[in-house]
């Protein structure tokens, strides 16, 4: 069976309720998208904290998925009428074949070669190499799947500190794929802490499926302790501010590694945590940067 797609011009202000508008009137399905994507005009939605976004975008394009039937005209007039709109705005409109969506989008994601030894393989893949040490993580909700530069540049430092029986703070825990290398690499005692309750409930998940044992809490509970590795990657503004509650939890002689830095930010990321723990840039890739050190 085909189905219809619509594509309705917009903008910020009446983009929610005209998604809204077409879910009621039986679309089946109504997202909101940047119009402007993939040009100089596109517009993050999402800044480091303290930075100032405005929701939404000014040019915006509301996709809904129809039934064939549907008089498209009379749709975008009536979902018009109830977002506030004074006049039908105008549209476009394509047929979309009947797929597997759920294969389509799992095709998206494949295995990810980290290192010589350490994979990060979907659930409905076969791991590529039977003899590496495999980390079975899927897209979620939760940050971390490994495809991104700072999580990938963590991974490597890890593989390259981690020794048995060591024990590791993952700050900012997000999927747990840093704490489940961490004891997939030999760590036996193992912590993560995330801001994000679904970050922490996706971690405790993610370990399960990979038969590890690591513990998550939600970083408003106390937490205490020294750790041997302690691992932070989230941004530059937080990291900052945490500096003096991260360099607690390394114990002396203990190893630190920030990321989610970009390469411009990394000296003032230096000097904020000079006082605590010396920091140096290890490695960089695709314009972000990891920082480690060992505290003195």
């Amino acid at each position: 069976m085909a189905w219809l797609s619509l594509s309705i011009a917009t903008d910020c202000l009446h983009a929610d309720a005209l998604a809204d508008a077409l879910l009621e009137q039986g679309a089946l399905a109504a997202t909101i998208e940047d119009a402007d994507a993939g040009t100089p005009d596109e517009t993050p939605q999402f800044g480091e904290p303290g930075s100032i976004t405005r929701p939404g975008w000014e040019h915006s394009r509301v996709v809904a998925l129809l039934d064939p039937a549907v008089d498209a005209r009379r749709l975008v007039g009536v979902c018009a009428a109830l977002a506030g709109l004074d006049e039908a705005p105008s549209y476009t409109q394509e047929e979309v074949a009947e797929q597997d969506w759920v294969r389509l989008t799992q095709a998206q994601f494949e295995p990810i070669r980290v290192s010589e030894r350490l994979w990060i393989v979907p659930s409905w893949h076969q791991p590529p190499d039977p003899q590496a040490i495999v980390l079975v993580l899927d897209p979620g909700m939760a940050f971390g799947t490994g495809s991104h530069p700072t999580t990938r540049l963590c991974l490597e430092w890890l593989e390259s500190v981690v020794t048995p029986a060591t024990s590791v703070l993952d700050y900012g825990c997000g999927s747990g794929i840093l704490a489940i290398a961490s004891a997939r690499l030999g760590a036996t005692d193992v912590l993560g802490v995330d801001i994000d309750v679904q970050a922490v409930s996706a971690s405790i998940s993610n370990a399960e499926r990979n038969g590890v044992e690591a513990r998550f809490q939600s970083s408003e509970r106390p937490l205490d302790g020294q750790f041997d590795i302690v691992v932070a990657n989230i941004l530059a503004n937080p990291l900052r501010v945490l500096a003096p509650a991260i360099c607690a939890h390394v114990r002396p002689g203990g190893r630190l590694a920030l990321s989610g830095i970009l390469v411009e930010q990394a000296d003032e990321l230096i000097s904020a945590y000079a006082s605590y723990l010396p920091l140096q840039r290890v490695d960089t890739r695709d314009g972000w940067v990891c920082l480690a050190g060992v505290k003195e």
